[in-house]
This record gives structure tokens, sequence and C-alpha cells, in this order.
């Protein structure tokens, strides 16, 4: 009876487990709006931030805050999970992008400067790359390679950490977000309303085409590619396959989308054993 219990609630621990972690809120900078919009995989929407100045650029650190570039301000804003706000550091204005690396460190794009900078958690500042034309999204992906969409050079530059450079694709017009899936494919869209792919091998093609607008992108823990409509307000979901939808249309003038991190699984694993164990031990 009690190895029943016990492999009965295991499982019910696991569906629960395996639920949770997939489940990813997305946060959206309404530039126009002044706010941060926030959307539940069931498609509840709330304002997540609001009294900000154009805000551009959203990214998540591995511990669950959320930064916000701020172009009116010239200020990045770090929020916790609960919505508290500080103000992470001063950058020049139109500082578009953010992604962070797996230690903490905070890369920005300055658009008009042609610079990506590095800010540690600690706040330091130094210039990560230069000479670019019109750095504008970031992305790294899974081996710490970072991304870059250039929107005046019409390409995507990679950087390794050590800061090797070598363009991806090239030729394209009016280049917004990047994305990278869970397999190394580089997604990139243009103002045109296309994504395109291109695969770690150097394999181009069309990936989406048609959508009212494409700027900033993210991938969620189900490899689905979410993509900002721009000013259609509209936010766009495409599976791996090509199937798009439009999720939502509510937001003014959208500049990206970035999920949450997924808890941590082995968090979530020993909270499962200790309420077993305890469940057991009351019998």
């Amino acid at each position: 009876m009690k190895r029943n219990l016990f492999i009965s609630l295991a499982g019910i621990l696991a569906f629960s487990i395996a639920n949770f972690a997939n489940a990813q809120n997305l946060f959206v900078a309404d530039y126009s709006g002044n706010v941060i919009g926030e959307i539940t995989p069931g498609g509840v929407q709330s304002t997540f931030a609001s009294g900000l100045s154009n805000p551009y650029g959203v990214a998540f650190n591995n511990t669950g805050n959320l930064f916000v570039s701020d172009d009116g301000s010239g200020n990045i804003y770090e929020y916790t999970p609960g919505g508290t706000r500080s103000t992470f550091a001063s950058v020049p204005y139109y500082a578009h992008g953010l992604a962070c690396d797996s230690a903490g460190d905070l890369f920005v794009t300055d658009y008009f400067g042609g610079r990506v900078i590095e800010i540690s958690p600690g706040g330091v500042q130094s210039t990560f790359a230069s000479g670019l034309s019109g750095p504008n999204f970031l992305a790294f992906d899974g081996a710490g390679n970072l991304f870059v969409s250039d929107y005046f050079g019409g390409d995507v530059t990679k950087l390794t950490a050590g800061g090797a450079r070598s363009t991806i694709i090239s030729g394209l017009s009016l280049v917004d977000g990047v994305a990278v899936n869970n397999a190394g494919d580089v997604f990139v869209s243009v103002g045109s309303g296309s994504i395109f792919e291109i695969t770690p091998s150097g394999v181009q093609s069309t990936f989406a085409s048609g959508l009212a607008g494409a700027d900033g992108m993210a991938f969620n823990a189900e490899g689905n590619l979410f993509v900002a409509g721009s000013g259609s307000g509209n936010i766009y979901e495409i599976t791996s396959g090509g199937v798009q939808t439009t999720i939502a249309t509510v937001f003014k003038e959208l500049s990206v989308v970035a999920f949450q991190p997924v808890p941590e699984p082995s968090v979530f694993g020993f909270l499962a054993i200790g309420a077993v164990a305890l469940v057991m031990r009351r019998r």
C-alpha cells in the first residue's frame, strides 16, 4: 500500500513539476504605451510595469530579474519578480537590445554609437564590440556566442566569448530581431515582415513571411517562436512547423518580447522528494 502510494504521489508531483517548469509568462515592451505588459500562457494580460519612457529592450537574467532599456531616459531598469524597480545603469540614449549571459553579465546595444556594451552584475561597463552600423537586438546561443542584428548594416554578426567576429547573414534590409533555438539555428526578422532561419552550417531559408511587422523575438520552452509585430500591435506565435497564430493585439507599438526563465528542475525535484517523504512518514 505504501509503495503504491509513493508511486502515485511521485507521479502526480512529477506531472505537476513538468507542467509548472514549462509554464512561462511572456513580457512585452510597449514602446509608445510606455509599459511592460505580461501575458500568461492562458492569454491573461496585465501591466507588469508602467511609468517608463519608450521602453525598448527586455531581458531576464538567470535569477529571474527583468532588465528594461528605456530609450527616453537613457536608463536600464532592473525589476525583481515582484515588480520592485531599481536603476541598474545609465547608458547612451537609444540603447536598444538586451541579453544576459550565463554569468549574469548584461549586454546592451548602443544603437547610434555602433557598440555592444557589457555590464557586470556590479555595474561596471566596458565595450565588448564596436564598429557596427546600427546594432539593434541581441541573442545568445547555448555555447555562449552572442548574435547581433545590425539595422543599418543589413546583417547579423556572431561574436564569440573571446570577441572573435563573423557575419552569418548579410544583404538584408532593416534588420530587427534575432533569436536562437535549442538546435543553434538563428532566426532574423526584417521590417518587411519576414523571418529568415540560418542553420549552424550556414544554410539560409525563409521561415515566415507576411507578418504585419516583425521586430524583437523570443523562443519559449516548447520551442515556439514569439514575434513582436512592431507598429501593428500584434504578437505572433509560430510553431517549429511554421504554423502562425496571433495571440494578442492590444498593445500600441511593440518592440521586443522575452520569456521569464523556467524554474530549475533540481529545486522542484527536492521539493517532490520531501513532500513524498513527509506523507510516507505520517503514514
